[in-house]
């Protein structure tokens, strides 16, 4: 799966530079969307991020392409690797800006893990 997001003026430090905080709350948001579109009724939260490195600073005006990929599946959870390009970049060695991974685990109405007995969970 694939998003995009313009960084706005807004989502700057003092620097002037992508404050790091916007790009955590992306990568979690575009996570859950894409486990939740794979898995149509499940409930996800997410319950960790791995390493979280940025790569290169990202300035006002810059469009962000976020590329979601399903890295692993476990019994109640689902994990995504999530790398950040800059969007105008095609080419096939395009420049990572951010990557992690993402895990999210299926819950219950109380919150309790429970496990993906989704559509897509049997895949």
């Amino acid at each position: 799966m694939e998003n995009h997001k313009l960084v706005l003026p807004e989502h700057l430090n003092h620097f002037g530079y992508l404050f790091g905080g916007y790009m955590l709350q992306w990568v979690d948001e575009y996570a859950w969307i894409a486990a939740s579109l794979q898995y149509p009724g499940c409930q996800f939260v997410t319950i960790g991020m791995d390493k979280v490195e940025f790569k290169k600073s990202v300035r006002k005006g810059t469009i962000l392409k976020f590329v979601i990929e399903r890295a692993r599946m476990g019994t109640t959870s689902i994990q995504y690797n999530v790398g950040v390009y800059q969007g105008k970049d095609t080419t096939v060695n395009r420049s990572l800006i951010f990557s992690t991974k993402v895990t999210l685990v299926n819950v219950n109405e109380e919150g309790k893990k429970t496990k993906l007995t989704c559509p897509e969970a049997s895949k």
